[in-house]
């Protein structure tokens, strides 16, 4: 179940990570730049069931993809 506008911290909370604010910054920080033509979703820092996930919530328009479009940009900058 989706929490109701879900934030940051329960995106990563879903992908089972540490989800802490002091968390997120040394994820973002320990894994970018990302190259401009790598998809968040093919990284290779993700494992099968967390590439799935990001997958499938942009095939379905969900409400994670703001997060995840965040996310994204946080991880290209």
């Amino acid at each position: 179940m989706n929490p109701p506008n879900p934030r940051m911290n329960d995106l990563f909370a879903q992908l089972g990570l540490p989800n802490e604010e002091a968390d997120i910054r040394d994820f973002v920080a320990s894994h970018r730049p990302l190259p401009a033509d790598q998809r968040l979703a093919d990284a290779p820092f993700w494992n099968e069931a967390q590439r799935s996930f990001l997958r499938s919530q942009f095939l379905e328009d969900a409400e994670w993809v703001e997060l995840i479009d965040q996310l994204n940009g946080s991880l290209h900058e």
